[in-house]
């Protein structure tokens, strides 16, 4: 379970399809939405995912400047790794 907000959280689990076959069901608990997928698919959200945020970060950096260091404080790195990892 990933939670994104107070009483809003993300479920990405994988389950047996009726003919045997493996899927992932990303589910979204406050909306009662719900994605079954098969692997190929999951894989493809997946990367389309990283490539958005990898592209996030491009834009982000452009913005601080080409000189400026990236760097989080060491509160906020635990704290994502704590929303990431320990739900």
């Amino acid at each position: 379970m990933i939670e994104l907000e107070p009483g809003n959280a993300l479920d990405i689990t994988l389950k047996e399809g009726a003919h045997g076959r493996n899927r992932v069901v990303v589910t979204l608990r406050s909306h009662g939405c719900e994605l079954d997928l098969t692997p190929h698919q999951a894989r493809v959200v997946a990367t389309e995912l990283i490539m958005a945020v990898n592209r996030a970060e491009v834009r982000g950096n452009l913005k601080q400047g080409p000189n400026a260091a990236r760097t989080a404080p060491a509160e906020e790195k635990r704290d994502l790794l704590g929303h990431a990892f320990f739900k």
